[in-house]
């Protein structure tokens, strides 16, 4: 059974997906940090220096007691995170589509098969027809 585990883990196919599970963490760390430090303050500074994340609909204002501790929190719908989530996910589709993009251009375009000749049959066919005659 020991064997059959070993086997198992040093296949190409598991050693492959774990390598492709790390580097995709990685590559996620880049892709959010590229949209959150670089995206994101392009995005507000256009939007007239708008952070979506504190926009928000106020259901239940805060409860305070005298002095000053929060006895309720605040109830409210923050739509600002949700708008900054729908910008994230449009950024990093891009991104993605556009590493993809450049990956394809680096993968060798796939020989044309050769032109098909005439099949056996046809060959054959023709070599009885011309028999016959």
């Amino acid at each position: 059974m020991l064997k059959e585990f070993k086997n198992f883990i040093m296949t190409g196919n598991v050693i492959e997906f774990a390598v492709a599970v790390i580097m995709a963490g990685a590559i996620g760390a880049v892709i959010n940090g590229f949209v959150s430090n670089i995206m994101m303050p392009i995005v507000g500074h256009f939007s007239g220096g708008v952070d979506f994340s504190e926009l928000k609909v106020v259901l239940d204002e805060a409860v305070v007691d005298a002095t000053g501790k929060v006895v309720t929190p605040e109830n409210a719908i923050m739509w600002g995170s949700w708008v900054n989530s729908i910008i994230s996910l449009i950024i990093v589709g891009f991104v993605m589509f556009l590493l993809i993009k450049a990956y394809n251009k680096t993968k060798k375009p796939a020989e044309e098969p050769a032109p098909a000749g005439p099949s056996d049959n046809d060959l054959l066919t023709e070599i009885r027809d011309l028999l016959k005659k």
